[in-house]
């Protein structure tokens, strides 16, 4: 290949690497969107929520959402968001990352947030809403499910 073929192939490279990046913050931002509206509707009358969660990428992903305070403890928490079971039982709203994780922890958890075939899958467990005595708004009662 000559030096004009391997320049266009530079560019080329450039540019799908700049699509790619743009891709992903968008999906990002779109995750960051369903947090904040996940969260402040299982927590609708605190004016500040106290997040934890077990991921420094869960943690960036926060940082941004207006309303949140970043916790260093599970203990301090009033809402957990988990990509990995957790054994001490918690006062805190539980709030998974994946399916399985749900499955597993489908006595405490009050749903979860995962992708799943390039699409978002939220799912609420209505019997642990009831436990907290949490009612989502109309928009997001379609997620919720009385049974995995």
């Amino acid at each position: 290949m000559d030096q004009y073929g391997v320049s266009i192939l530079k560019k080329i490279l450039l540019i799908l690497s700049l699509l790619l990046s743009l891709c992903n913050a968008s999906d990002l931002r779109t995750e960051q969107k369903i947090y904040d509206r996940i969260i402040h509707a299982l927590l609708a009358q605190k004016q500040t929520i106290k997040v934890w969660s077990d991921t420094e990428e869960n943690r960036k992903l926060l940082t941004t959402i207006p309303g949140i305070d970043l916790v260093d403890s599970p203990k301090k928490a009033d809402f957990l968001l988990l990509s990995k079971e957790l054994k001490e039982p918690k006062n805190a709203i539980i709030f998974v990352t994946n399916f399985p994780l749900l499955q597993k922890m489908q006595k405490s958890a009050v749903g979860g947030f995962f992708w799943q075939k390039g699409r978002p899958n939220i799912l609420f467990l209505e019997k642990n809403l009831n436990k907290h005595h949490i009612v989502l708004p109309q928009s997001m009662q379609e997620f919720v499910e009385e049974e995995l």
